[in-house]
């Protein structure tokens, strides 16, 4: 009789117990990214030194996709780990007729939080993050910059398990304002005189928790 309500009061228990477990997801997502914000960079010679050659440089804009892998929280909303990746292009010239500098890859690597706002099944939420911002030109150096990131959306709730998400996030690249930028082992290409890279993201994804 003992071990039947032992047993009895472990069930009744269980539910509780499920339900206070913190929820883990999973979240792909693809969109575009705007803008790249712009460089207003001086060339550097084989000596190192700036030719007064100046110029205004942009990364394209492009398509993107990413990851978040995150966990739920009580408020509601959720901490997760955000990757996106860009194949993009830094430019240079007028809108109408740019010049091709060189190939970049841009990456963001981020830890934010999301707050919900529950409407039924659709849920609006705010959230922002910070990390760090990863420029990778080909056959230059790679640059790492601390950035911070802000947005909003909505996400439907397809299922307790899945649901639907999109969202437009803003992001700020923290660039030294008196630095060289993409080095090989022989020279630096420009020396760049910006200190804040701006760009917006366009993001549609789907949303799996366990």
């Amino acid at each position: 009789m003992k071990h039947t309500h032992s047993l009895l009061l472990l069930a009744s228990l269980l539910p509780v117990t499920m339900s206070t477990q913190a929820e883990v997801f999973v979240a792909p997502f693809g969109g575009y990214s705007l803008g790249g914000g712009q460089f207003d960079v001086n060339q550097i010679d084989v000596n190192a030194d700036q030719t007064g050659d100046k110029k205004n440089v942009k990364v394209e804009e492009s398509s993107h996709y990413g990851l978040m892998l995150g966990i739920g929280t009580n408020d509601p909303g959720n901490i997760y780990l955000l990757y996106s990746h860009q194949a993009s292009e830094l430019k240079s010239g007028g809108l109408f007729t740019p010049d091709r500098l060189t190939s970049l890859d841009l990456d963001y690597i981020h830890l934010g939080g999301t707050l919900y706002f529950p409407r039924g099944d659709i849920r609006p939420y705010v959230t922002a993050s910070a990390g760090i911002t990863r420029m990778l030109p080909d056959a230059w150096s790679s640059e790492t910059r601390f950035s911070m990131g802000i947005g909003g959306g909505v996400e439907y709730q397809v299922t307790q398990h899945f649901g639907l998400f999109a969202d437009i996030r803003g992001y700020a690249t923290f660039i030294n304002s008196d630095s060289s930028l993409f080095c090989n082992e022989d020279e630096c290409l420009w020396h760049i005189t910006s200190d804040v890279m701006w760009q917006a993201q366009a993001n549609l994804g789907l949303k799996v928790s366990f």
